[in-house]
């Protein structure tokens, strides 16, 4: 995503970046990848579409509170902006809304400038892939609104535009929604604010000359597991090293309930006012926001959605058990249940982190408590820490030198960058992962390490035209966890390890010691024996970069040395 200094809230949100060598990219909009009917397509939750239902509706059941509908005592309209908060469960936003008003209209802005171009590389800024699951949670978000007696309202448009003129028209006299962290975002938020200080609502029941006033913009923290104002300490003063903040919020803080649902959420505006505002609106197809449907029958393909989430941790948990074995497992590569697979519905905010802690805990009273069901929280953490990172340091998470500010000489050489983001280096690891990423938008925390560390550390290159591609393809996308794990891969950012390195021999033997990985990836290599498949020498594409240390595999020639000499460091993985 764009990323400058903060603007006035004069200035245009989104700067059109200047058109470079970049921009000719084809930047995942109309994949297509050979297929074979031999490779296996994995849908996740992998369970059947009525399961799916029936996970779903055992979740809001258990999450349901009767008494709740007692307790509605506001008045008037408000609005429920809904932005990457895309869920029922545990939506403080809502609950908020609802129980502050007699009427709530959730609303939902396709904002344009989301589907534009990213800033340094020009690469469009929400791939087909993203784009299509995306979809796929706001019709699944109008389906669960509708079961709660609401719909949700969809507008084509600028938020700031949209989002006061609605307010105007159904008389709301407050919008709720959840606040974001980066510059964008905000800025976002800022513009609907400002442009809600502009319009006047009628109101009842006020003095004369009070009969108006306007509507506010009411933003609550509702995105991570820990909530930032239950911190042991300011974001100003947060840790700089992950296990410090790690240490502080486990003995110091606790995890907030997640917020039950009323049985319903019911009444909406009425159809006299919906009438005169255009109705509900439409959903967008991939076709309006110029994007065309990608097809593969290999990898994994996500179901978007709140019910495809609360299905996965079903799925995951309790139909086939595998969170007691997740850390053992969350290195994997290949197939669905490797890791749990969250990070897409977290990202869309389709399910709550907190949800997911609550399952953990009910996993490890009714099943087993181990160090796999503590890692899964662990990793929840690290998500939380990004997020406060990005509240701490603001734009530089965007910027070349990172949060330390360093000062590097980096290459953004055009046909190095082009081989790696087609999966075409000659080294399978990276091709067979970078051709996952463009099939599925997914790609493993383990691969999204390797890559990393295989275009800064081996290629030497701009680590920024990384991230980029990786907003433009990945369905798991948020700005504060891409970019906080590419500074950090990088040693730009606030990691102590200033030169991480992943040998990619190393990694292979590993990680896929068999060769099962890359040639799913990689057909061609599945002639080979299995100890080759990883190492094919010249039955492979030539080698476009030497590596940059290779001290794991000194007797095997198909892997070269910078320089004819082997190198050591102790950060080396």
């Amino acid at each position: 995503m764009l990323r400058l200094p903060p603007l006035s809230l004069s200035q245009s949100l989104f700067l059109s970046p200047k058109h470079n060598q970049f921009n000719s990219f084809n930047p995942c909009l109309s994949l297509t990848m050979s297929s074979s009917s031999s490779r296996k397509y994995y849908m996740v939750p992998g369970i059947t579409p009525e399961e799916v239902s029936i996970a779903s509706e055992e979740a809001f059941k258990r999450y349901q509170n009767p008494n709740l509908n007692l307790k509605r005592n506001g008045n008037g309209v408000v609005i429920v902006w809904f932005r990457n908060d895309l869920r029922l469960l545990d939506n403080e936003a809502l609950i908020r809304g609802w129980a502050a008003s007699e009427f709530v209209l959730p609303v939902y802005c396709v904002d344009p400038r989301l589907f534009g171009l990213t800033h340094y590389f020009g690469f469009p800024k929400t791939g087909a892939l993203r784009a299509k699951f995306l979809i796929e949670c706001l019709s699944d978000l109008k389906k669960n609104l509708l079961s709660k007696g609401l719909d949700l309202l969809v507008r084509h448009g600028n938020p700031e535009d949209i989002i006061p003129s609605l307010a105007k028209a159904c008389g709301a006299h407050t919008v709720y929604s959840h606040k974001e962290t980066c510059s964008e975002e905000i800025l976002v938020e800022q513009l609907v604010q400002k442009r809600l200080k502009e319009v006047g609502v009628p109101q009842t029941g006020l003095p004369e000359q009070s009969k108006t006033r306007n509507p506010i913009l009411q933003l609550i923290w509702g995105s991570t597991m820990y909530h930032i104002d239950d911190l042991p300490f300011s974001t100003r003063d947060l840790p700089d090293v992950y296990t410090q903040f790690r240490k502080a919020v486990e003995s110091k803080s606790s995890i907030r309930s997640c917020f039950k649902l009323p049985q319903s959420l019911a009444p909406p505006p009425n159809s006299t006012t919906l009438n005169e505002i255009g109705g509900w609106g439409t959903l967008p197809t991939l076709g309006q926001l110029g994007l065309d449907e990608t097809k593969s029958d290999r990898g994994m393909h996500f179901i978007g959605g709140e019910s495809g989430a609360l299905a996965r941790v079903k799925e995951y948990y309790w139909i086939n058990d595998k969170l007691k074995v997740y850390k053992e497992t969350r290195n994997g590569m290949l197939g669905p249940d490797y890791s749990t697979k969250f990070s897409p519905w977290l990202s869309f905010g389709t399910i709550s982190p907190r949800y997911i802690y609550e399952e953990v805990r009910r996993y490890e009273k009714q099943r087993i408590a181990n160090d796999s069901t503590y890692w899964v929280l662990f990793e929840l953490i690290w998500r939380d820490y990004f997020r406060f990172l990005s509240v701490k340091y603001g734009n530089s998470i965007f910027h070349l030198g990172g949060p330390r500010k360093l000062e590097s000489n980096w290459s953004q050489n055009k046909l190095l960058f082009e081989a790696w983001r087609d999966g075409r280096t000659g080294y399978p690891l990276i091709d067979a992962n970078m051709k996952e990423l463009s099939t599925t938008g997914f790609m493993s925390n383990r691969g999204r390490q390797i890559v990393c560390s295989f275009l800064v550390r081996d290629m030497g290159i701009d680590w920024r035209m990384g991230a980029e591609w990786f907003e433009t393809c990945l369905i798991d996308y948020d700005p504060a966890s891409n970019y906080g794990n590419w500074t950090y891969g990088a040693g730009v950012g606030n990691d102590p390890r200033e030169d991480r390195y992943f040998s990619i021999p190393k990694q292979a033997k590993m990680y896929d010691p068999d060769g099962e990985y890359v040639s799913y990836w990689l057909p061609e290599l599945k002639i080979l024996p299995r100890d080759k498949r990883n190492f094919p020498g010249n039955r492979y594409i030539t080698q476009i970069v030497s590596l940059k240390f290779d001290t794991s595999h000194r007797n095997n020639n198909n892997f070269r040395r910078k320089g004819g000499q082997t190198t050591s460091t102790s950060n080396k993985m």
